[in-house]
């Protein structure tokens, strides 16, 4: 019977041996795969396209694997970049609902349960949110993205936890406190609340909190091959954590680096963000287009991106985002007529231009918030649009946006209504004219040569009168 019992214990250690081996190839053999894509690089920052996946709002079942089975159709798209939203799980305590109170607020059972929260409430930095799938849903996205040549980056949330983090109760002093030692929200300057009262405002003058930050983000760039991060509110953050961070993260591998803000000290050197937001062109062409500022001011406003930025800075062009979509309006509220020559502006001048799920099937409603909602799948007038623009953008150096980036020419036409310039690189050019007013416009550009009109494959001489009817534009390609 001992024998027995030995030989048995035996043959269970070697199948147990063998499964721990076979169970290591595979872990391994997914490691491998996911890496396999070269490092993100300057090449690829000079032609991509980046889209925000909104995971919750992206399908009806609102999981990573709903969203993993179209990452090939954005290739149609010139994507190379995938910046998803926070794919963390969201605190329950003080979670918002629609309307801006706090879910626990609704008697309602069944409507209490509709209210997921803001993305932006985050209980851990190191696990995915169930409501999305589990993290091997999550490993099977970053892989087919990285299969697909495109690069995947996380949505951090720096500046703030939700109130279940597990530093609330074990590192309280992680927290802004008020005079009375009770972890504050996000405040203003004068002391009041930011209205952001779901998240817990962190403590930057802490180190010991700064470090576990690093580390939680580290976590994702060795063990999930994640290749950047989009870094959410860094205002308040100082640029000194920055540099520590993003100095660490890239001595395990190339990083590309978003940050939420419009601010040039944000992206000084080389050890700080590539890219940030181009929140001063979004609301410029809101105020050309509905005629609250003249079509100089645009000529104004890259004149200041290229005395303030340093030359190898990146702007994030964009018509729509998850914040505008939701708070501000749909796209059409912002440009009317014009909102296709905008799209099209976004790709032609200098930087990175931006889609927003949904945007690509012509989304027409306010995605909600803190409860489930979806976009449509048809492809209608906009996919289209975006597969020509991704194309010319991925192909001629002449749209170059990234750290050697294509020149810029103001073509001067004379006519106030009349939005032209000239990009030029390696031999290319393309040159963007656009017509921002409701009535027809005759312009000459004076350019030597022969173009085609990109978007309807006609010939256009240079130099010739052209007309162009209100809100239109023109791709000139030579």
């Amino acid at each position: 019977m001992k024998k027995t019992a030995i030989l048995l214990i035996a043959i269970l250690s070697l199948v147990s041996c063998k499964k721990e081996k076979e169970t290591s190839i595979v872990e391994e053999t997914t490691t491998e795969e996911v890496a396999q894509i070269q490092p993100i690089n300057d090449d690829v920052l000079e032609t991509a396209v980046i889209y925000e996946a909104n995971i919750r709002q992206y399908s009806e079942e609102g999981t990573f694997d709903a969203f993993t089975k179209d990452i090939p159709q954005l290739k149609e798209l010139g994507v190379k970049v995938i910046w998803l939203m926070p794919i963390n799980p969201i605190s329950h305590t003080k979670r918002k609902a629609t309307g801006g109170d706090f879910a626990d607020l609704i008697e309602d059972e069944a409507e209490r349960a509709k209210m997921l929260g803001s993305y932006y409430a985050v209980s851990d930095y190191t696990k995915v949110n169930p409501e999305f799938g589990d993290i091997n849903d999550f490993r099977e996205l970053v892989k087919t993205a990285h299969d697909n040549g495109i690069y995947v980056i996380l949505d951090w949330v720096p500046n703030h936890t939700g109130w279940d983090h597990v530093w609330i109760k074990d590192h309280p002093e992680y927290y802004v406190k008020n005079d009375k030692g009770e972890i504050t929200d996000p405040l203003n300057p004068d002391g009041t609340s930011k209205g952001w009262g779901d998240v817990a405002q962190l403590d930057y003058t802490n180190m010991d909190m700064q470090n576990e930050m690093i580390e939680d983000m580290l976590y994702w760039v060795k063990e999930e091959k994640v290749d950047g991060f989009r870094c959410d509110h860094i205002e308040p953050t100082p640029v000194d954590f920055w540099k520590r961070a993003i100095t660490k993260l890239r001595t395990e591998r190339a990083m590309f680096m978003l940050g939420e803000n419009d601010d040039p000290k944000f992206m000084k050197g080389s050890d700080l963000f590539e890219m940030e937001y181009g929140w001063k062109f979004h609301h410029l062409m809101k105020d050309i287009t509905k005629g609250h500022k003249p079509v100089e001011e645009f000529y104004k406003l890259m004149d200041y991106i290229a005395t303030a930025y340093e030359s190898d800075d990146i702007i994030m062009n964009f018509v729509t985002n998850h914040d505008e979509n939701s708070w501000n309006g749909i796209v059409a509220d912002r440009y009317g007529d014009a909102s296709e020559s905008v799209l099209a502006l976004s790709y032609a001048i200098p930087g990175m231009p931006l889609i927003y799920s949904g945007q690509e099937y012509d989304l027409s409603h306010q995605l909600k918030f803190f409860e489930k909602d979806s976009i449509p799948k048809t492809k209608g007038k906009v996919w289209p649009v975006l597969e020509k623009l991704g194309e010319l953008k991925n192909s001629n150096p002449a749209l170059h946006g990234g750290k050697n980036a294509a020149d810029y020419e103001r073509i001067n036409s004379g006519n106030e209504n009349i939005l032209a310039f000239k990009r030029s690189k390696e031999g290319k050019e393309v040159i963007y004219v656009g017509n921002f007013s409701n009535e027809k416009q005759e312009i000459n550009l004076s350019q030597e040569g022969i173009y085609t009109d990109y978007m309807n494959n006609s010939q256009v001489d240079g130099n010739s009168v052209m007309e162009l009817g209100p809100w239109a534009y023109k791709l000139l390609v030579k």
